[in-house]
């Protein structure tokens, strides 16, 4: 039998977050409920989901402040707001924040299911289209795998984001300050060392191949060459 999905349910109403939570798990769905942003976002750091279904009004911390602290983590994992609100604005500013759907309450069970399937059946058409070549290595970015011939190293998530942007922006300067806000969530001196730490890192996981060089731009940020 496949292994249930994990799925974190951020819902403060405890009728409903019980109804939405038994509702899925019939459907092979482990569902972690949380009843505000901040107990939500502590479920995130350590059960790993492969989704997240959060409502926008929350004790604590809302659905949009968390959301956006999970993009500065992560910026591929699915997440759908419920919300009672209705106004044009608030939908905007939900896929604005990094949102993949919103869902309006009152919602049937039926149309969260069809959603959560389908945003999950995107994520894995794109997971495997996002085995990267880099000269002589392969990037597995969603397993966060670099691996050299008959070696695999497993990166850190930061090290995985970071490499991912230097590849897609491959040849071309990836902007330091934009990368620091979207990867550290500031642009600081303090994040801008730690940035530096993990340039060296990558530098020594890929010397097995010595046509890439990660090139500092001084004032401008860093260049991947290969």
């Amino acid at each position: 039998m496949q292994e249930p999905i994990n799925i974190i349910l951020a819902e403060d109403e405890p009728s409903l977050g019980m109804i939405i939570k038994e509702s899925l798990e019939t459907r092979n769905f482990k569902v972690h409920l949380a009843m505000n942003g901040e107990e939500a976002y502590k479920l995130y750091k350590t059960v790993q989901p492969e989704l997240l279904v959060l409502d926008v009004m929350m004790p604590k911390k809302d659905g949009f402040t968390l959301a956006k602290e999970i993009r500065l983590e992560d910026d591929t994992i699915p997440i759908i707001f419920l919300t009672a609100k209705s106004q044009t604005q608030d939908v905007v500013e939900g896929f604005s924040i990094g949102g993949n759907d919103y869902l309006k309450k009152p919602f049937s069970m039926e149309e969260l299911i069809v959603r959560i399937n389908n945003l999950l059946n995107r994520k894995k058409v794109q997971s495997t289209a996002e085995i990267l070549k880099i000269g002589a290595y392969t990037f597995d970015f969603p397993k966060q795998l670099l691996t050299f011939q008959d070696n695999t190293t497993q990166l850190t998530h930061r090290e995985a984001h970071l490499l991912f942007h230097l590849i897609k922006n491959k040849n071309e300067v990836l902007e330091r300050s934009l990368i620091l806000n979207k990867l550290w969530g500031n642009d600081d001196f303090f994040s801008a060392r730690s940035m530096d730490v993990f340039i060296t890192k990558l530098r020594k996981k890929l010397n097995q191949d010595d046509t890439i060089q990660i090139v500092n731009v001084r004032g401008f940020g860093y260049k991947l060459i290969c």
